[in-house]
């Protein structure tokens, strides 16, 4: 797993801002908007790349770290930081056999279509708009896909009013935009190497997970190691991992994670 970005909607840098951690020197300061990607061999020994979300950043992110394939997105939710980068996936899915596969539930996916709508018409189509097909999951949890060997399982996560989407990908799960869990989903994330948690700042949000808050869900899931993404420039990145229990951190930008895309499998990135 890379962790294309770990910010929050306003990045950090936040535009205006001149507080120490917008002002910092050290890069694990510097947050675009929250991305990975996922790279594991299918049964063919062929390495895929999977996205969840693709915000603003994504062409740059893709650049960066080298994305110059992408074999499926699965998004959260329709906000504009997990989505907006949608347009960049163009050329990534020019000359293809088969068109890229999305996947997101109904309200994403009509947010989707809507903004981009010149890709999905039927009549007067852009000639170079993505080539994609838009999948619609199922918002019942439980709900399972399978990609290129691997069974992805969606995870319902509260993000204030709304239930979206997290994911879990074998031994690793990933709920960013998580202001608390639904109990039954506190049964999906047993057995787990690495979770993945929205932790935006210190002091509460309507529609975040604030520290305090994480770590306490982090502790109730007890996965082996715990990291916390979608995060303000409240958060220091040195000063806050000081304060953190043992097995909890901050992810940053360019971090790497191997884990367990199928049981008893090696350790993928």
């Amino acid at each position: 797993m890379l962790f294309l970005g770990t910010g929050t909607s306003m990045g950090v840098p936040t535009l205006g801002c001149t507080c120490a951690v917008c002002t910092s020197t050290d890069p694990q300061n510097n947050r675009t908007r929250s991305s990975v990607a996922l790279r594991y061999d299918d049964a063919e020994g062929t390495q895929r790349t999977v996205l969840v979300d693709t915000g603003q950043e994504f062409r740059m992110q893709a650049l960066r770290f080298g994305v110059n394939r992408v074999d499926a997105v699965l998004y959260t939710h329709g906000h504009a930081d997990h989505v907006l980068g949608f347009d960049d996936l163009r050329p990534l899915t020019f000359g293809k056999d088969a068109n890229l596969p999305l996947y997101a539930d109904d309200p994403t996916a009509d947010i989707i279509e809507r903004i981009f709508d010149y890709t999905f018409r039927k009549k007067d189509r852009y000639p170079t708009s993505a080539r994609v097909d838009l999948h619609r999951l199922s918002g019942e949890p439980g709900t399972t896909i399978d990609l290129f060997g691997a069974t992805i399982e969606r995870i319902p996560v509260l993000h204030g009013r709304h239930l979206i989407a997290g994911y879990r990908f074998g031994s690793v799960a990933y709920l960013t935009d998580m202001s608390d869990l639904p109990e039954q989903s506190y049964e999906s994330l047993q057995g787990l190497d690495v979770v993945i948690l929205d932790a935006l700042r210190r002091e509460p949000h309507p529609s975040h997970s604030h520290l305090e808050k994480s770590i306490a869900i982090a502790q109730r899931i007890g996965a082996k190691q715990t990291y916390f993404t979608h995060i303000s420039h409240d958060l220091d990145h040195t000063q806050t991992e000081a304060e953190l229990p043992a097995g909890i951190r901050l992810a940053y930008d360019g971090l790497r994670l191997p884990f367990h895309i199928h049981k008893n499998d090696e350790a993928a990135q």
